[in-house]
């Protein structure tokens, strides 16, 4: 059979999300969780499913680009089949994470719920604590803005939605903006609570919703900088963390290294932390995974082939790759990580041109990738992979999880626990070699 390549390549774009929902792009969907350790998103479900009026508040947390977003609108997908409503946005679309406060994130949320109760017929009317707001938000627009704010009716949804784009577009906006909010913070978590979510919760139930659930995604983007003596993952989470909780169910994304700075502490705030880990393409011993390198040859096969079945798809594979080999280099080198195996494919695509993907094209990216990545180390920083590629541990030192944050370092689980490996790509790198540092 003939393959459109430019198909296959926008099939690859390693920037996109799957939306499980949407059975189109379910047939994308590869489904890791026989080799990924942990509860996943099934486990999330069930703290909501089993317990429907005892809001839960859940974290989600995970490398960037495990994958975590197309695991959670495969949350949302199930949580709809068993009944509830459900509102899911990426906080990155509609808040600038380099700088986030709690007004932010429950504006943010207010302003998504009015919307998709609004795509249902209920028009959510709330008063007293958000008509004192209101005013207040319009006097300071007015006061920043005026030709903007001069524009806006008392509505709502309105006045949220303009206060947050102005918010995101600059600093300056933000932070005066911020000087209202932030000390209304109580009034506002109060006002969300009471006058929004309960009665929209009693409206979805006589409809014949079991619940709300609210899924904000793409906080785990928010950047290690300091906010008020702490830093700003530390200050959200942890010192603030019970004002994220809120009269519905909702699932918070949060940054990988919290778990290791404030893990404890974390815990004591919320109710559960699920890790999504990368897909094993080797054990710890450095052993092949014989299944994760399976699911993974499916993940690009899938693209090809969305329509075929595993059999008919491994058949044709050097319609793809000039042979099996060239994929499973592919596999291991991404070392399980969805976006960057996605990525080394999509531009293995785009400069060859034509199928099937050669072995020197797919080495010629790799290197380049190594390089550019090799150049930005330090001294200190090799000395750290090589350190984790002797001992596999996973370290709670600000500099492993700067590596970490950067995908130098990869963190895997299995049945032992956690453990760390190096990035295969800078596994072959020269500096990697025991006794020799940079320059």
């Amino acid at each position: 059979m003939t393959i459109d390549i430019k198909d296959f390549f926008r099939n690859c774009n390693p920037t996109a999300t799957i939306n499980y929902a949407d059975m189109e792009q379910r047939k994308y969907y590869i489904d890791f969780s026989s080799v990924r350790e942990g509860q996943g998103i099934e486990g999330m479900a069930d703290n909501i499913t089993w317990s429907p009026d005892e809001f839960s508040c859940q974290l989600f947390t995970g490398h960037i680009g495990c994958g975590k977003s197309t695991e959670l609108l495969r949350l949302k997908a199930l949580l709809e089949k068993e009944g509830f409503h459900v509102v899911y946005f990426g906080a990155d679309q509609v808040l600038e994470v380099r700088d986030v406060d709690i007004s932010d994130i429950l504006f943010a949320i207010a302003r998504q719920v009015i919307d998709s109760l609004k795509s249902v017929g209920i028009e959510p009317s709330p008063k007293e604590n958000f008509g004192l707001l209101l005013d207040g938000m319009l006097r300071t627009l007015r006061e920043i803005i005026p030709k903007v704010a001069d524009g806006l009716t008392t509505n709502l949804y309105s006045v949220i939605e303009e206060w947050l784009a102005k918010a995101k577009d600059s600093p300056d906006i933000r932070n005066r903006l911020r000087s209202y909010s932030e000390p209304f913070t109580p009034t506002i978590l109060e006002a969300v609570n009471r006058e929004l979510l309960a009665p929209a919760i009693r409206n979805l139930v006589q409809d014949g919703k079991r619940g709300l659930v609210v899924i904000v995604d793409n906080l785990d983007r928010v950047e290690n900088v300091i906010k008020v003596g702490k830093m700003q993952p530390e200050y959200l989470f942890v010192d603030r963390g019970e004002q994220l909780k809120l009269n519905c169910h909702v699932v918070y994304t949060v940054p990988f290294e919290l778990t290791y700075q404030e893990g404890n502490r974390l815990m004591e705030r919320f109710s559960d932390c699920s890790v999504l880990p990368m897909i094993p393409v080797t054990h710890r011993d450095g052993r092949e995974n014989a299944e994760g390198m399976a699911l993974m040859r499916q993940m690009a096969l899938s693209r090809a082939f969305p329509d075929k079945d595993d059999a008919h798809r491994d058949e044709h594979l050097t319609e793809i790759f000039d042979r099996k080999e060239t994929l499973d280099r592919l596999c291991r080198v991404s070392g399980g990580h969805v976006r960057r195996f996605l990525r080394f494919l999509h531009l293995s695509i785009k400069r060859q041109k034509r199928l099937p993907i050669s072995e020197q094209m797919l080495e010629d990216v790799i290197r380049e990738d190594r390089n550019k990545q090799a150049r930005s180390l330090s001294d200190e920083e090799w000395e750290v992979l090589k350190q984790v590629r002797r001992d596999k541990k996973v370290r709670k030192s600000e500099l492993f999880q700067h590596l970490q944050r950067q995908m130098f370092i990869f963190e895997y689980q299995d049945r032992n626990g956690a453990y760390a490996d190096v990035n295969p790509v800078l596994a072959d790198a020269a500096e990697m070699e025991e006794g020799r540092v940079k320059g």
